[in-house]
C-alpha cells in the first residue's frame, strides 16, 4: 500500500559556529528552548503534518537529546545534500509518504500559514517552495559600489521546500555526486518538475550569523513563552425551521440554533475564548450583529480571525476545552466529527481539543430544550512582550 502520509524533514546536521555561540546554531537557546525545537513543534502542531524526522550530524547525539528527549534522529552527512539524502532515504525505508517538507533548524519561526500554503499547492504540483519579493536595491560589489541588477525577477527562496516524495527522492538519487546543490528545489527543476512558488513571511529568516542570533534572541526577548487562559461562554434558542449547527458541523435535529450568524454557539464560545487570551475584546466587538454582512454568516469565519491575530502576535494555541450543555441532540455520536474539525480550523492536532457534553438536569433553558450553551477555555502561549 502506498503511504499518504504527509512527513516534514527538519535538517539539523550542521555544525553552524559562524554565530558565534558555543553550541551548533540549531541547538542554541532562542526564546528559551534550542532553535531546533521552534520548527519541530510548529510542524507537529499542524495538523495537515503526519510525522516529524530530524537529520542531525555525527556526534552531536547528546546535544540533541538535550533538545528533543526521546526522539530518535537520522545521522546525517558532511554536507546539506548528504544529509537530505539520508532523511529521505530513511523515509523510504520506513514506508515512504505521499508529501515531504523539506526545513532547514536555522529558520526556526514557522508560521503554519506558510505550511498552509505549501501543502495546498502541492494538491495540484510536485514541488512548492516559499518565497518573499525583493525590496532592497541590488548592486554589483566590486570593491565600491557596482551597477544596479534589476530586482524585478527575482524573489528569495525560504524553507520548508514541500515536494512530492518520490520526485524529490529520485531527483537526489540521480544527482551527480561531484556537484553541489544550492537546495532541493534546484535538484527537483534539474530532474524535469516544475516547481511553483507561494508567498513566504519574513518570520522565516534563516540564522546564519552572530548578528541574526541577537537579532532572533533580540526580537523574542531571550524568554519562554508566556501562557494564557481565557474562557468563553455563549447561548442561543433552538427554533424550528433553523439548520442546526455545533462545532463546524451539520446534525440532525428537529430544531435549529437562532441568532444572526448561523449561530454555532459552540464556535462562538471558543471565538470568544481565544480572543480573550490576547485582550482583543470580543465576538461582538470584530462582528457586530448590527453588520448585515455577518447575517446568517458561517461561524468558523469567526475562529480563523481570532487564530490569525493570535498568529499575528507570534502566539501558539496550547489547548481548546469545550463543553456543550443542552438536553438534546446527543452530542456522542458527533464527538469526532466536531473535534477534527475545529483542530483543522485552530490549525492543530486534534489531541489538543477536548469536547464534553453535559445536561442541567432538565433545569433552566437548557433543561426544558429550549436552547444549547457552550462554555469553552483557551489556552494560548504568547511572547511576554506581547502580554
Amino acid at each position: 500500500m502506498i503511504s499518504t502520509e504527509t512527513i516534514a524533514l527538519i535538517v539539523a546536521a550542521g555544525r553552524g559556529l559562524r554565530t558565534g555561540d558555543t553550541l551548533p546554531k540549531q541547538f542554541a537557546s532562542v526564546a528559551g528552548q534550542p532553535m531546533l525545537r521552534h520548527s519541530y513543534d510548529a510542524f507537529c502542531a499542524h495538523p495537515g503534518v503526519d510525522r516529524v524526522v530530524v537529520v542531525i550530524g555525527d556526534g552531536q547525539q547528546a546535544m540533541f537529546q538535550e533538545a528533543l528527549p526521546g526522539i530518535e534522529p537520522v545521522i546525517g552527512g558532511a554536507a546539506r545534500r548528504d544529509s537530505v539524502r539520508a532523511g529521505l532515504e530513511h523515509i523510504a525505508s520506513t514506508g515512504g509518504c505521499a508529501r515531504v517538507l523539506i526545513h532547514d533548524a536555522a529558520r526556526p519561526f514557522l508560521p503554519s500559514a506558510v505550511i498552509d500554503r505549501l501543502l495546498a499547492a502541492l494538491e495540484t504540483h510536485s514541488g512548492c517552495v516559499p518565497v518573499l519579493r525583493m525590496a532592497d536595491t541590488l548592486a554589483r560589489s566590486t570593491g565600491t559600489l557596482g551597477d544596479v541588477v534589476p530586482r524585478d525577477d527575482l524573489v528569495r527562496v525560504q524553507t520548508p521546500q514541500a515536494f512530492d516524495f518520490a520526485t524529490v527522492l529520485a531527483a537526489h538519487r540521480t544527482w551527480p555526486e561531484d556537484r553541489e546543490a544550492t537546495d532541493d528545489a534546484q535538484m527537483v527543476r534539474a530532474h524535469g518538475a516544475d516547481v511553483v512558488m507561494v508567498e513566504g513571511d519574513s518570520r522565516l529568516e534563516k540564522i546564519t550569523f552572530a548578528s541574526d542570533l541577537a537579532d532572533a534572541r533580540g526580537k523574542t526577548g531571550e524568554i519562554t513563552m508566556i501562557s494564557r487562559s481565557a474562557m468563553g461562554f455563549d447561548v442561543h434558542r433552538l427554533v424550528d425551521g433553523e439548520d442546526l449547527w455545533l462545532g463546524g458541523v451539520q446534525i440532525p435535529h428537529d430544531k435549529g440554533l437562532s441568532g444572526h450568524s448561523d449561530a454555532d454557539v459552540a464556535l462562538h464560545a471558543m471565538t470568544d475564548a481565544l480572543l480573550g487570551t490576547i485582550g482583543a475584546g470580543d465576538i461582538g466587538t470584530h462582528f457586530p450583529p448590527s453588520d448585515p454582512q455577518w447575517r446568517g454568516a458561517a461561524s468558523h469565519k469567526f475562529v480563523e480571525h481570532a487564530v490569525n491575530l493570535i498568529e499575528q502576535q507570534h502566539g501558539r494555541i496550547d489547548f481548546i476545552d469545550l463543553t456543550l450543555i443542552c438536553e438534546a441532540p446527543k452530542i456522542g455520536p458527533y464527538r469526532d466529527a466536531m473535534r477534527d474539525r475545529i483542530a483543522a480550523l485552530l490549525r492543530v492536532k486534534p489531541a489538543k481539543v477536548s469536547i464534553k457534553a453535559t445536561t442541567t438536569e432538565r433545569l433552566g433553558f437548557a433543561g426544558r430544550g429550549e436552547g444549547i450553551a457552550a462554555q469553552a477555555v483557551a489556552t494560548v502561549r504568547i511572547p511576554e512582550d506581547q502580554a
